[in-house]
């Protein structure tokens, strides 16, 4: 009886962290139930339904307020702890993603031009998509302009620095393509 009462506790709290979000202008799907998660600007997060997201997740838009949305996650997707969305122009994951906890997505990074300080520079940026059916193990880094086919897999720890192709499964640092699923 006891552990029933904490179950409902824990989903009307979750429902009034969902009605707050959305409130603060985030779109969440049906059956999408947010736990404690970290956000800038929620006016730039979609979530569609019967998403998981487990705790401590991180969307952090890296910019100023704007319309728009630039972090979109598909239906049916989980994410695992501690992932971070550190984004300027966008990133897109598919319907039934697994992402895996500690993932990284970052969309930018700074100027290297020598003689000028670095954090001065213009930032390189470029959106990030995620295709359907795609698992990312635990603490995959995607960096800029990468695109990840539908299938693929991406083996925990790799560092994608170029597109994936569907069905194709990558590993290391930088991440290579290893074998195919067939």
């Amino acid at each position: 009886m006891f552990v029933i009462r904490l179950r409902y506790l824990a989903k009307l709290k979750a429902s009034f962290r969902n009605l707050w979000y959305k409130i603060l202008g985030m779109k969440i799907g049906k059956g999408t139930f947010l736990p404690r998660i970290y956000v800038s600007w929620p006016n730039q997060v979609v979530i569609g339904a019967n998403c998981r997201l487990e705790h401590n997740i991180h969307f952090k838009f890296d910019g100023i307020w704007r319309d728009g949305n630039a972090i979109v996650i598909g239906d049916n997707v989980f994410l695992g702890s501690d992932t971070e969305f550190n984004i300027t122009q966008g990133i897109n994951i598919s319907d039934n993603a697994l992402i895996a906890s500690g993932c990284r997505f970052i969309d930018h990074d700074h100027g290297i031009i020598p003689g000028e300080l670095m954090r001065v520079q213009p930032a390189n940026e470029k959106s990030i998509n995620i295709g359907s059916d795609v698992w990312l193990g635990c603490n995959v880094v995607v960096l800029k302009g990468v695109e990840i086919g539908n299938g693929a897999i991406v083996a925990a720890g790799a560092v994608v620095t170029k597109s994936v192709a569907p069905y194709e499964i990558w590993a290391g640092v930088p991440a290579k393509k290893i074998g195919d699923r067939k």
